[in-house]
């Protein structure tokens, strides 16, 4: 696996996308709406800041709600995400999504529980 993008909530992703192009040189390449977010993507080079701002009520929105903005998951890029589930379920590791899923920019995505995994919510991502 290989790192993919780091997801931050924010409330202004517009804002942030602007001050890290700025601030780190990088290129804006991907926007959508998602989900009920605003999803900003950012080429910092060797892989992506994941701008997730929430339009709606649901788990972006949440977790700013009780934690503010900052990192909330860090993605990792598998050419299999069936078989990352499947090591994922022999070492008794909690998962959010027991199937892949739609996500943003149409890849296949599944998550796993941060109980299991020091903490840190991880995504698979499958291009």
């Amino acid at each position: 696996m290989d790192f993919d993008h780091a997801g931050v909530a924010t409330d202004d992703a517009d804002g942030l996308a602007a001050l890290y192009t700025d601030l780190l040189g990088c290129d804006r390449v991907h926007d959508e709406r998602f989900d009920g977010m605003d999803v900003v993507f950012l080429d910092v080079g060797g892989g992506y800041l994941e701008l997730l701002e929430p339009v709606e009520d649901g788990p972006i929105a949440s977790y700013l709600a009780d934690n503010g903005p900052g990192i909330h998951h860090v993605a990792l890029a598998t050419a299999d995400i069936e078989g990352a589930l499947d090591r994922a379920r022999a070492h008794d590791v909690d998962r959010i999504d027991e199937e892949p899923r739609p996500g943003a920019w149409g890849h296949e995505v599944a998550f796993l529980h941060p109980g299991d995994t020091g903490g840190i919510l991880v995504e698979f991502v499958q291009h």
